[in-house]
């Protein structure tokens, strides 16, 4: 056994590496670990209770039902974040004034349902400390609104966020217009040092839903290092782009007027009237009809959801909130101005709907999850009015060659090496039924998979234990694999691992 072939498990403290045999099941053996078996149990364990990301929502709530409908969303998943502000703003749709009440509003309904929240899982933040967290920026329409003079308690907040002593990057969801993220950062780079202000902007991490303002366009090209995610343009007069862009898919997706891909029913206001609006307490009363298209802002904090499936520092993996790809858009006549940089933008998915036929587009990265992340909702709104914890549904708690956290699994063979990824440790809290979906996301990694996978001779993607042999490769080329996990509870609901298999052929004899 040579030196070099080794199985390597990132975030494990000293590099601790395990060696393999290339011609062995990766499977993770105690037996192999010897000395380092403290280590990964405790690795395991710690891995299991991850940081939550820090989230900054910037919302022009008002403008539409939407951001009133993801404001509820979001408060079901706030065990899942540490939400540090949540900022109302304007947009081109709400120009002139902010509407902090509506933000209000939905922490008081949460405020009383809390106690139940905290009956199904832990972590859930004090309706005080949201309350804390709600700031207004100005109420003047985009690049106007930045500048001297044009501080605001929004602004102030984001700078006083991102300076607080916490190695956590700031993720920031952006619902409406971008104004007041812009007039933090236009203060840091006017007040201090470059390098004290790059060192600021290494920090962020940001998701617009589109340009709804003229702000994002001036912090890309200003800021040149700035982590941004958007399918850019603008839907102001002839010709927008709002159909172009990938958070459509999170309700929408039509093809000449007709929904035949994603299905259309899950995102309807007579499943939503069932499952969220209607006897499911103070919560979901507070969610209102859709108007346009449901929760277009969703998307920009789904990408940060730790559920087992979404990365956000790698938006090409693809998640709840869509896949994107790190290039300069081409210019296009709804841009505000020309892409000077790269930047994460639309990518495309091949995905089976549920007509049988296979569609490829940016939406089909957010609606191949749509039954998912509905299901996943109405759970949360089961448990927000149930005060028992078997009057609801829970996650199936998946288990991967031992590994229980929600972390990526990160796993190196050489060609023709086999693989065992065996997840028959997974249980359900709740004792019900589970079904296993093992699969590659053809899109995520870079080995060049067709759509039937012919390269790929593979066992079990309907059993708990998935054996393969690695690929023939010339170069190092991973491949995604998938593991959903759905319970028959109702409604059923689905738990997600990630496996990065880097095929290495440098590692054969």
């Amino acid at each position: 056994m040579g030196p070099s072939n080794k199985i390597h498990l990132r975030n494990i403290p000293e590099e601790c590496e395990i060696p393999l045999d290339p011609k062995a099941n990766l499977v993770l053996d105690t037996s192999m670990i010897r000395k380092t078996t403290v280590l990964l149990a405790s690795f395991l364990l710690f891995s299991g209770a991850m940081a939550k990301p820090r989230l900054i929502v910037l919302t022009d709530i008002t403008n539409e039902p939407d951001d009133e409908q993801s404001m509820v969303r979001l408060l079901c998943y706030a065990n899942e974040f540490d939400i540090e502000a949540l900022i109302a703003t304007t947009s081109c749709w709400l120009r002139n004034r902010t509407a902090p009440e509506k933000i209000i509003e939905r922490i008081e309904a949460y405020r009383q349902v809390r106690s139940n929240f905290m009956v199904h899982s832990d972590g859930w933040p004090e309706a005080d400390t949201l309350l804390r967290a709600v700031k207004t920026g100005v109420p003047i329409f985009g690049m106007q609104g930045v500048g001297e003079g044009h501080d605001s308690p929004g602004s102030e907040h984001i700078i006083k966020t991102v300076d607080r002593k916490d190695d956590r990057p700031v993720y920031i969801s952006v619902w409406g217009g971008a104004n007041c993220l812009a007039q933090a950062l236009w203060k840091v780079m006017k007040t201090r040092s470059k390098p004290e202000a790059d060192a600021f902007i290494s920090k962020l991490r940001v998701y617009t839903i589109s340009d709804q303002d003229d702000a994002g366009p001036w912090m890309r090209n200003k800021c040149p290092n700035l982590f941004y995610v958007v399918s850019p343009g603008h839907e102001e007069g002839q010709g927008g782009s709002y159909h172009y862009a990938t958070w459509v898919g999170i309700s929408g997706d039509r093809f000449h007027g007709r929904f035949r891909g994603p299905d259309f029913a899950l995102v309807d206001n007579p499943w939503l009237d069932l499952h969220i609006r209607k006897d499911h307490g103070p919560l979901g009363a507070m969610y209102p009809r859709t108007t346009y298209l449901m929760e277009g802002d969703t998307p920009s904090f789904f990408w940060a959801l730790p559920n087992g499936l979404n990365d956000p520092e790698h938006p090409d993996w693809g998640g709840w909130g869509g896949r994107y790809e790190l290039y300069t858009a081409p210019p296009k006549r709804y841009y505000h101005e020309p892409e000077t940089r790269p930047i994460w933008t639309n990518a495309m998915d091949e995905v089976k709907g549920v007509d049988g036929k296979y569609y490829t587009s940016n939406h089909a990265t957010i609606w191949r999850w749509r039954e998912a992340y509905q299901h996943d909702f109405a759970a949360r709104l089961d448990w927000s009015h149930q005060p028992k914890f078997k009057g609801a549904n829970h996650h199936p708690l998946v288990n991967v060659n031992g590994d229980r956290s929600r972390n990526p699994i990160f796993l190196t063979a050489a060609p023709g090496a086999p693989v065992t990824l065996d997840a028959s440790a997974t249980s359900d809290p709740d004792g019900d039924e589970f079904s296993f979906h093992w699969y590659p996301y053809r899109e995520a990694g870079s080995f060049p998979l067709t759509i039937h996978y012919r390269n790929l001779k593979w066992q079990g993607d309907k059993t708990a234990v998935l054996k393969l042999n690695a690929p023939a490769a010339n170069a190092p080329a991973t491949i995604h694999f998938i593991l959903e996990v759905r319970d028959r509870g109702q409604p059923s609901l689905t738990s997600y691992r990630r496996v990065i298999l880097k095929v290495d052929p440098t590692l054969q004899d």
